[in-house]
């Protein structure tokens, strides 16, 4: 069993501030150095990475290029899966193996399952910095992850604090929400030895049928997501995380997921520079330390058809001279389908690295994609002078935010930090400001406090238990849970009405209902019938809030947003007027029929 780490008494960013990297280099026994408690500049940052890079061999620069996965919820637990990927049984064997750059954390949902409790994280994160400081140059890890807020990506479970997504604080339209949301989340992230959080999404959603995007940006209006990225990496920074505005140069405006297909956006380059870019630069502005790139083609910048990723112009061209980014550059993971379906394992990293990119996100196959590159390093189709770039930015990124000497965190510490109390309490505070009312007809919101009867129908079981169980703790409410699905075919949607008829209000839950799919069909079919049987219904999208476009003429409209506990407890006090609804429209709401009109403008908002 190893020892917990004795605790850090500053922070990092102190320790750079206040030993200096002249100092860090002396405490590396680096040739040549010498202590100095003046102020670091970037120069002895430049100066002590270059000293770092001419200790590495060719295989350990190569290694601190990719971010690779690990199974297990410790350093040493063995699992078959890295057996599978990586020939190696724990997850320090693969850190020994590969000695890589980075690694990043996953729950059991994609099947890593690195993540239970903040004790035990910050044990791995741990357990895992030690074997890499165990191994060759000595170079300490870039824990990642992927932490947005809200509902839909997010790896931190409860006791972790459930913060908002991105569009649910853009309806809330305060900077400094935005700034303490993400504040919290790199708070909690750090005390768990997580250093980089793959966030904020800086993409402006001016598509309704994004599938990949929606909730996860600001908006649709490129100043409000400009303002609130800005404020996002502020807050990430005041956490002590580093941040990644995510995805260049922007992946608003598509109807295909890069997940499973490769996206085209069709944007000229007038409308990327007034729609697109603005929170990208915005972002640069504000000290963003990593931006990660888009697996989109989008031709205005490159027309070769290759998705940004492997674009020259787009990561060199643009992103590296033309908006003058210095930090560090990674790739969305090179194992999603728009990296795979033109790029094998053998040539994508190859062509992600020959684009511009600094680090390999996911590559898969590791051995193959490692050799690959060692192979276009000797044969000179990569110069060594272009790898050592990319490699110095690493190891620069690493040395700024404070991993050097000793990135180890106080493992029970972390347990009073994640999900503390003032963090909870402004969590509910942040997300009470976010529910917005779209419509209100006849005065149906909000719900008097007589005694009723309320029926919750709709998406997800456990979502429709949580309202239910909100209401029926009121005094004088009775509330009853009968969760239809997403696709609820005829016996369910007769069995909710029948209930509705029974109940004095039907309050439903939709996500997604205003796609085009066979379940938004469903969904609304629902809602509309709810609607038939003369009771009050009022209708809640729960993740995009579009889904009104199938159901227009309902008596009530809410959206949250997302769908954590906290945010379904706020739309109950909406419900119920114990607060206002303060939120406002961070997108307009087209009619569904195409080239039909507006059904509610951007900033539009009810209240009580």
């Amino acid at each position: 069993m190893h020892q917990t780490p004795p605790p850090q008494s500053t922070s990092r960013r102190q320790i750079l501030a206040g030993a200096g990297a002249a100092g860090i280099a002396a405490a590396l026994a680096l040739p040549g150095s010498t202590a100095s408690a003046a102020t670091p500049d970037e120069e002895r940052i430049r100066r002590t990475a270059r000293a770092l890079l001419k200790r590495m061999s060719l295989k350990e620069k190569i290694g601190q290029l990719f971010v690779v996965e690990v199974y297990g919820k410790s350093a040493d637990t063995e699992h078959a899966k890295n057996k599978d990927l990586y020939g190696v049984s724990t997850p320090a064997e693969v850190i020994t193996k590969y000695r890589p750059g980075g690694v990043i954390y996953f729950d059991a949902r994609r099947g890593p399952d690195n993540l239970k409790d903040p004790q035990q994280i910050a044990g791995l994160s741990n357990g895992l910095q030690r074997a890499s400081l165990r191994t060759g140059a000595r170079v300490p890890l870039l824990v990642s992850i992927d932490q947005e807020g809200g509902s839909v990506v997010y790896r931190m479970l409860e006791p972790a604090t459930q913060l908002p997504g991105n569009m649910a604080l853009a309806a809330g339209r305060s900077p400094g929400d935005v700034r303490r949301s993400s504040e919290i989340i790199g708070t909690e992230l750090a005390a768990m030895g997580i250093n980089q959080n793959y966030a904020p999404v800086a993409d402006v959603n001016i598509n309704p049928a994004n599938p990949i995007i929606g909730v996860r940006s600001f908006g649709s209006d490129p100043s409000l997501c400009s303002q609130l990225v800005a404020e996002s990496v502020r807050g990430y920074h005041r956490g002590e995380v580093a941040s990644a505005a995510k995805h260049f140069p922007g992946h608003g405006d598509t109807d295909t997921d890069s997940h499973t297909g490769l996206p085209v956006i069709n944007h000229t380059r007038r409308q990327l520079e007034d729609i697109d870019l603005p929170p990208f630069r915005a972002a640069i502005a504000r000290g963003v330390d990593t931006i990660m790139t888009a697996h989109i083609v989008v031709p205005a910048l490159d027309s070769s058809g290759v998705p940004a990723t492997m674009s020259k112009p787009i990561v060199t061209g643009l992103l590296r001279e033309e908006l003058g980014f210095t930090g560090l550059i990674v790739t969305d993971a090179l194992d999603m389908g728009g990296a795979t379906e033109d790029f094998p394992p053998d040539v994508a990293p190859v062509r992600a690295l020959k684009a511009g990119c600094d680090q390999l996100v996911l590559a898969p196959k590791t051995d193959v994609a490692h050799a690959a590159v060692l192979e276009a390093v000797e044969s000179g189709d990569v110069t060594e002078t272009r790898l050592d770039a990319s490699v110095l930015r690493i190891l620069e990124h690493k040395l700024r935010n404070g991993l050097f000497p000793r990135p180890y965190v106080d493992e029970k510490r972390a347990v009073g930090v994640v999900g503390n109390r003032r963090h909870t309490a402004d969590c509910t505070r942040i997300t009470g400001r976010t529910i917005t009312l779209v419509r209100n007809e006849n005065g149906t919101l909000p719900l008097s406090a007589a005694k009723r009867t309320v029926l919750v129908t709709g998406w997800d079981a456990s979502q429709v238990g949580t309202v239910a169980d909100t209401v029926g703790k009121r005094s004088g409410q009775a509330a009853t849970p009968l969760a239809t699905g997403a696709a609820p075919g005829a016996a369910k949607i007769e069995e909710a009405v029948t209930a509705a008829g029974q109940h004095d209000v039907t309050v439903v839950l939709t996500n997604a209902a205003a796609s085009a799919a066979d379940k938004g069909v469903a969904q609304a079919d629902l809602v509309k019938a709810l609607a038939q049987t003369g009771k009050p219904v009022i209708a809640v999208a729960v993740r995009n809030p579009y889904d009104i476009r199938r159901f227009p003429d309902v008596p009530a409209y809410l959206a949250t947003f997302s769908y954590t506990k906290t945010s379904l407890t706020s739309l109950v006090q909406v419900l119920y007027g114990d607060i206002g609804p303060a939120g406002r429209l961070p997108v307009s709401i087209p009619e569904l029929d195409e080239g039909g009109g507006t059904l509610y403008e951007f900033g539009h908002g009810l209240g009580y």
